[in-house]
C-alpha cells in the first residue's frame, strides 16, 4: 500500500508572463533531504529548509539577465552553479550576497541544463548534446564543445545517474515526431543512441523519468492518452560500427484520462512498483479536477489520491520521501510512503469478524491453476449453504458498474446489496478497482439523503478492498458516525491514512460520549477486543518488572510528596498498590485505541482538541492513564506485537495534546489535580527512562570506537568497566 501524508505549502508563486508556465523552473536537493534549491523561471534562486518552509537564503541576477536553467549544489565543494543568458556560469557560495560578485565564466556553446551528482562533480550538458564535466569545462572555459545532435534536432529532457560508481547523463531528443534517447557515459566517454517507438496517433511523451534497478536503467514516458510505458537500458560499451538502436518498450500502465487528453501531466517513479502521477483525473472524480495520485503497477491498483487545487503544470519533483508540486499560487510538499508491494496488502490482510463483515466469494480458489494450468476446484466440504448461492448467483449475468450505479439511485437495500456482491464476484474484479470510489460516493450520498436507506454490509466490503481513501470519499466516515456504525468507524480509521484531524477529533467525542452497553452491542475486529480483554485482567504481580514506571518511585525534587503518615495515591490501604479498572467499556478502550493511532499533525489537531468537554478530556486522560499503568508492566511485552496497537509514544503525545488543549480548565477543576499528578509523575519518569537510555547509547557508541584488543587465541575474557 501507499500512503499521502497531510501536505503543506512550501513557498507562493511568482508567475512569468505566460501563464500556462508555474514560474518554477527547478527544484534541487542542497545537500541533505531537508534543503532544496527553488530556482524560479526569471532571475531569483533560493534556499529553502522543507521542515520549517522558511527560505534560508536568495540571491538575484541583475535586471536584464536571465536564469536559463535550474542551479544545483555542487556537494564536492560546497557550491552553487548557474547558468544565465545560456553561456554564463556562475558559482558562489553561503556567504555570498551578491551574485556579481561572485566567479562567473563565459562558455562558448549555449548550455541545456547541468546535474549535480551525489558525491561527483557536477556535469554540464550543451543544447547540441555536449557534455563536459563542470571543473574541466572552468579551467578552460573558451574549449569548442562538438555538436552531437543535428540541425533540427532537440533535447526535451535530461538527467544524471550513478550505476555500478559510474557516472551516466541520459537525455531525449525530437526531431519530426521521432524520439531518440541518448545515453552518454563519462570516464571512459562513450555514447549509446536510442530510438524509441512512436504511438500510433502520433503523441509525443508528456514527461520522462529513469530510475536505476538492478544495474539497469528503467525509462518511464507518460503520453497524454493516459499511457505509461516503461523501456529498460541495458549500460554497456557500444561497438564502434553499430548505429542506433531500437529501444522496445512496454505498457507500464493505462491511466484513465476520459473523453480527452492529458494536458499537463507527469509521471515519476517512486519504487519498483509505485508511480506518482500528477495532473491526471481520478477515476472517480468528475472531469476538471487534478489529482495526484500513486498506482501500484504491479496490480494495476490506485492506492492513493490527493485533490489538488488550482491550475496543474505538469511539473513533479521527489525527493527522499516528498514530492514537490507546483498547483495554483503554490509550491506544495507532500510526503508519502509506499510499502513493499506484496498480494497480501492489495488483498487485505485483516480476519472475518463474523456476520457484521462481508464474505468475499464462497468459492475456495485452487492455486494449481495459476501453477499448473489445472481448473479451479471448489474444496470440498469447506462451501457453505451461503457459498453455493452465491456461485449459483454468479452464473447468471452480472450487471455492468454503469447499471449498479443507476439501480443504487433506487432499488431497495436487499437488491442493492446483491448486485455489489455480485459485481464483486465477477471474474474480471480487479477492473473494477479504478471505479470503487464511485460505487461508494454514490451509497453514501443515498444513505445521507434517505434515511432509512443504509448498506453496512456493502459499504464494509468497499473498504476492506483498501482501495478508498477518505479524499475519494470524505462523507464516508461521518456517515459511519451519523448512524453510529462503530465497526465500519474501525475499518476506516484502520484503513484510511488521510483522516483530517477535524474528522479525527469527531469520532474521538462520538467514542468517549457513547454509552458504555451500546458500545458492547457492536461487533468489533476480534484481535483488538482480545487484547484489552487482556490487558484488564492482567494484573500486578508482586516484584513485577515495570518500564520506566515505579510506584513507589518519586522524586526527591517533587513538590506533590504527601505528608509522612499518609498513604500515596498509588497506594491502597494496606500499602499496596491498587488493581487498576479500566474508566471505559472494552469495546469504547478498542475503539479509543483506533483514534490513538490515527495519523495528525500537531498544529491542524490542537484547535479541534479544544472542542472536547472537561468531562470527555478526563475521562480520556484517565484511559491514558490506565494504558500507560498497564503498558509500564510486564503484559505488554507479552503481548503479540503482531497486532495492531498503540504505542507507548502515542499514548504521552495524546497525553501531552490534552494537556495543551485544556490546561486553564484541568489546572483550575479540583477533581483533576490528583490526575495532574500522576501524569506529572509519568512524564517525569518517562524522560528519566529516556535519559538513563542516552546514556547507555553514548557507552555502547564509546564501545564501538575503542580499538580493538590484539588478537589473544581461540579463548579469552576480556572486562570492560563503565565508568
Amino acid at each position: 500500500m501507499a500512503t499521502l501524508y497531510e501536505g503543506f505549502t512550501l513557498c507562493g508563486l511568482v508567475h512569468a508572463q505566460n501563464a500556462s508556465d508555474s514560474g518554477i523552473q527547478g527544484i534541487e536537493l542542497d545537500g541533505d533531504s531537508d534543503h532544496v534549491v527553488v530556482t524560479d523561471s526569471t532571475r531569483n534562486v533560493t534556499l529553502f529548509k522543507v521542515s520549517d518552509q522558511k527560505p534560508l537564503g536568495s540571491w538575484t541576477v541583475k535586471q536584464g539577465q536571465t536564469l536559463t536553467c535550474p542551479t544545483v549544489y555542487n556537494t564536492h565543494n560546497k557550491e552553487y552553479v548557474g547558468i544565465s543568458d545560456n553561456k554564463v556560469i556562475r558559482v558562489w557560495r553561503d556567504d555570498d550576497i551578491h551574485l556579481d560578485k561572485a566567479f562567473k565564466a563565459t562558455v562558448t556553446a549555449d548550455v541545456w541544463r547541468i546535474h549535480s551528482g551525489p558525491e561527483g562533480e557536477p556535469v554540464v550538458l550543451f543544447q547540441r548534446g555536449g557534455v563536459r564535466l563542470l571543473d574541466a569545462l572552468l579551467s578552460a572555459p573558451q574549449q569548442a564543445i562538438e555538436e552531437v545532435l543535428t540541425d533540427e534536432e532537440v533535447i526535451r529532457w535530461s538527467t544524471s545517474i550513478v550505476v555500478k560508481q559510474q557516472r551516466f547523463v541520459l537525455f531525449t531528443t525530437e526531431q519530426r515526431g521521432q524520439q531518440v534517447l541518448y545515453v552518454q557515459r563519462l570516464n571512459p566517454n562513450t555514447l549509446q543512441k536510442y530510438t524509441l517507438e512512436r504511438e500510433d496517433s502520433g503523441l509525443l511523451p508528456l514527461s520522462y523519468s529513469a530510475s536505476v534497478r538492478d544495474g539497469h536503467v528503467s525509462l518511464l514516458c507518460l503520453y497524454p492518452n493516459g499511457c505509461v510505458y516503461q523501456s529498460v537500458v541495458a549500460l554497456r560499451r557500444p561497438v564502434e560500427s553499430e548505429g542506433p538502436q531500437a529501444l522496445p518498450r512496454s505498457l507500464l500502465l493505462r491511466l484513465p484520462v476520459g473523453e480527452g487528453q492529458l494536458g499537463a501531466a507527469s509521471a515519476v517513479s517512486l519504487d519498483e512498483a509505485h508511480v506518482a502521477v500528477v495532473g491526471v483525473p481520478h477515476p472517480s472524480a468528475g472531469a476538471g479536477r487534478d489529482f495526484l495520485c500513486i498506482w501500484n503497477t504491479h496490480f494495476q491498483t490506485l492506492q492513493a489520491g490527493k485533490e489538488m487545487t488550482g491550475r496543474i503544470y505538469g511539473q513533479l519533483w521527489c525527493y527522499s520521501g516528498k514530492l514537490f508540486i507546483p498547483h495554483g499560487k503554490t509550491l506544495s510538499v507532500i510526503p508519502y510512503e509506499c510499502q513493499k508491494s506484496c498480494l497480501a496488502s492489495v488483498l487485505g490482510k485483516l480476519k472475518q469478524t463474523g456476520e457484521a463483515e462481508p464474505r468475499p466469494s464462497g468459492m475456495v480458489v485452487c492455486w494449481n491453476s495459476p501453477l499448473h494450468g489445472d481448473q479451479a476446484q471448489p474444496g470440498r466440504g469447506v462451501e457453505t449453504r451461503k457459498g453455493r448461492l452465491t456461485r449459483k448467483s454468479q452464473s447468471a449475468p452480472s450487471l455492468t458498474v454503469d447499471q449498479v450505479l443507476e439501480l443504487i439511485k433506487t432499488a431497495p437495500v436487499t437488491e442493492v446489496q446483491r448486485e455489489v456482491e455480485a459485481l464483486f464476484s465477477r471474474a474480471d474484479a480487479q477492473d473494477l478497482q479504478p471505479s470503487l470510489g464511485t460505487l461508494a460516493c454514490h451509497l453514501v450520498a443515498r444513505c445521507q439523503a434517505e434515511p432509512a436507506f443504509y448498506t453496512p454490509t456493502t459499504l464494509a466490503q468497499l473498504v476492506h478492498t483498501q482501495c478508498l481513501c477518505h479524499s475519494l470519499c470524505p462523507d464516508l466516515l461521518l456517515l459511519a458516525l451519523e448512524k453510529k456504525d462503530y465497526f465500519l468507524c474501525q475499518l476506516c480509521l484502520q484503513l484510511f491514512r488521510d483522516i483530517p484531524e477535524a474528522v479525527t477529533c469527531a469520532c474521538l467525542k462520538a467514542f468517549l460520549s457513547v454509552p458504555d452497553g451500546d458500545a458492547e452491542m457492536v461487533s468489533l475486529e476480534p484481535d483488538s477486543v482480545s487484547f484489552m480483554e487482556g490487558l484488564v485482567a492482567s494484573g500486578r504481580g508482586p516484584g513485577a518488572q515495570q518500564n520506566g514506571f515505579s510506584p513507589t518511585l518519586y522524586e526527591e525534587d517533587s513538590c506533590d510528596v504527601p505528608p509522612s503518615g499518609q498513604p500515596r495515591p498509588e497506594e491502597g490501604k494496606d500499602g499496596q498498590p491498587p488493581r487498576e479498572s479500566c474508566p471505559v467499556g472494552l469495546h469504547k478502550a478498542v475503539l479509543l485505541n483506533e483514534v490513538l493511532q490515527t495519523a495528525y499533525s500537531d498544529c491542524f489537531l490542537l484547535p479541534h482538541l479544544k472542542d472536547l468537554s472537561s468531562q470527555e478530556v478526563v475521562l480520556f486522560l484517565q484511559y491514558l492513564q490506565f494504558l500507560y499503568m498497564k503498558y509500564s508492566q510486564d503484559f505488554y511485552t507479552q503481548a503479540n506485537m503482531g497486532l495492531r496497537l498503540p504505542t507507548m509514544t502515542q499514548i504521552m503525545d495524546w497525553v501531552c495534546l490534552l494537556l495543551d488543549s485544556h490546561f486553564t480548565v484541568l489546572v483550575m477543576a479540583p477533581e483533576c489535580k490528583g490526575l495532574l499528578i500522576d501524569l506529572q509523575r509519568f512524564v517525569k519518569n518517562q524522560v528519566r527512562l529516556f535519559s538513563e537510555l542516552g546514556k547507555m547509547e553514548g557507552s555502547l557508541e564509546e564501545l564501538q570506537k575503542m580499538k580493538q584488543s590484539k588478537e589473544m587465541g581461540q579463548y579469552a575474557i576480556e572486562v570492560i568497566q563503565l565508568f
